[in-house]
């Protein structure tokens, strides 16, 4: 699966495909044509240029600052702007770390959650929940199909003329796919969502074909994955209340590893916890083996966040293990 930083760059991408494709197909018509005796027909002559430039000059573009770095093309989110000073103020250690105030922890600004490729993990590389709780920070494409019911098996809602997902069923194809709750629905089968109603957006659904249902999809901003290892007593190092994380153990996993206070568990080995209760969740992290990921977001997006959704729909959310 190709994961890109803007719905732009899929598109250009899914293009220079198409390009690349008929530049392959003229040189074989060329080359089959140079084949032939010269008084041999043309055989390609159903191949046309393409009416524009295949190879488009390049120019000069101004280096990313470190917010769009971590998170490409997102200024806001359900309504919040994310300004410089909207970032100072709530979450310094997401700033650039030359922008960060003095004694402030930070994180990789620019840095993906996704292992690259010969990435060495001789401790964590075969947990199962390492791969789970791999975040991209970025736009992918998803297809779905429908169950047994006609259904995808999830709802959305509509907030600050985005879509944004509100409740993912358990077992049902968006949870297979991999869709989780608070991200952003850009497009539904190529049509641009932005500014539709939930109920339009549901009937779109509703009226798609059974299989084959492409959606373009943000992942949900500031989110990130950490891996922790259990010390001797069984313990990773921090203690959290309403899913909140408030205090670190002094040089525990956790704190080596950079896991921040003032940030909310979103999932545990990829499973998703949002709406669980603490003494839950604690026998997750407990029944996890000695190498554990979770995946959390800051407070102050957490709870604008879920703000925004019906709290109704939190105990139908999907809480079961994903599949790898």
């Amino acid at each position: 699966m190709s994961l890109y930083p803007s719905l732009e760059d899929m598109k250009v991408d899914q293009m220079g495909k198409v390009q690349a494709q008929m530049v392959n197909e003229a040189i074989r018509a060329s080359q089959q044509a140079q084949a032939l005796p010269a008084s041999a027909p043309p055989t390609h002559d159903h191949y046309a240029p393409p009416p524009y430039p295949i190879h488009p000059p390049q120019t000069q573009t101004q280096p990313k600052s470190g917010l769009e770095l971590l998170y490409p093309a997102l200024d806001e989110y359900m309504g919040l702007e994310f300004t410089q000073d909207i970032i100072a103020a709530n979450m310094p250690e997401y700033l650039p770390v030359a922008q960060r105030p003095p004694g402030t922890m930070g994180v990789a600004v620019g840095a993906s959650s996704v292992m690259p490729s010969g990435v060495v993990a001789p401790i964590s590389g075969s947990s199962p929940g390492l791969q789970r709780g791999q975040v991209t920070n970025a736009i992918r494409e998803v297809i779905l199909c429908k169950d047994s019911d006609g259904k995808v098996g999830m709802r959305v809602k509509a907030i600050n003329k985005g879509v944004f997902v509100c409740l993912v069923k358990k077992n049902s194809p968006a949870a297979m796919a991999g869709l989780r709750f608070g991200d952003q629905v850009l497009q539904v089968n190529g049509q641009t969502v932005a500014s539709y109603s939930m109920e339009k957006v549901h009937d779109m659904l509703r009226k798609s074909p059974p299989n084959g249902i492409q959606l373009a999809v943000r992942d949900r901003p500031f989110e990130r994955a950490v891996t922790l290892h259990k010390d001797s007593t069984g313990h990773i190092g921090f203690q959290f209340r309403d899913g909140e994380i408030t205090a670190l153990v002094k040089d525990s996993s956790a704190a080596r590893n950079g896991l921040l206070t003032d940030h909310h568990l979103l999932e545990v080995n990829g499973q998703n916890v949002v709406g669980l209760k603490d003494k839950d969740i604690s026998a997750l992290i407990s029944e996890c083996g000695q190498v554990v990921t979770v995946t959390v977001m800051p407070t102050f997006v957490y709870k604008h966040m879920m703000k925004h959704m019906a709290s109704s729909l939190v105990k139908f959310m999907d809480h079961s293990i994903p599949d790898l």
